[in-house]
C-alpha cells in the first residue's frame, strides 16, 4: 500500500498543499486546486490502496485545514479499506 506523507512543517497555505499533493498523489495536469477536484480525484482518480498521513499540524493548522481533515476522513469512510487517512499534532 501506498503512503503519502504531508509534512505540515512545510505547508503553511492551502496552495503549498496542492502543489505537495500533486505530487504525492500523482494528481493529474489538470487538476483544479479546490475541494471539489480534490475530492473527485481522491474518489475516483488516485491509486488505490492508500494511506494519507498529515504529521506535524499545529493547533492553528488544525483549524486552518479542517476542510482537507474533513475532506480524506469522509473519503476514507467512503472508500473503506482502500483508503486510510491518519493525521498527528506536532510535539513541540
Amino acid at each position: 500500500m501506498k503512503t503519502a506523507v504531508f509534512d505540515f512543517e512545510r505547508i503553511g497555505t492551502i496552495g503549498d498543499f496542492y502543489k505537495i499533493a500533486t505530487t504525492e498523489l500523482n494528481l493529474p495536469e489538470y487538476f483544479g486546486n479546490n475541494l471539489d477536484a480534490l475530492w473527485d480525484s481522491v474518489t475516483g482518480e488516485i491509486e488505490l490502496p492508500v494511506t494519507i498521513q498529515f504529521t506535524n499540524l499545529t493547533l492553528s493548522q488544525l483549524e486552518q485545514f479542517d476542510k482537507l481533515i474533513v475532506l480524506f476522513e469522509d473519503a476514507a469512510a467512503e472508500l473503506g479499506d482502500n483508503l486510510t487517512f491518519e493525521y498527528y499534532l506536532r510535539k513541540d
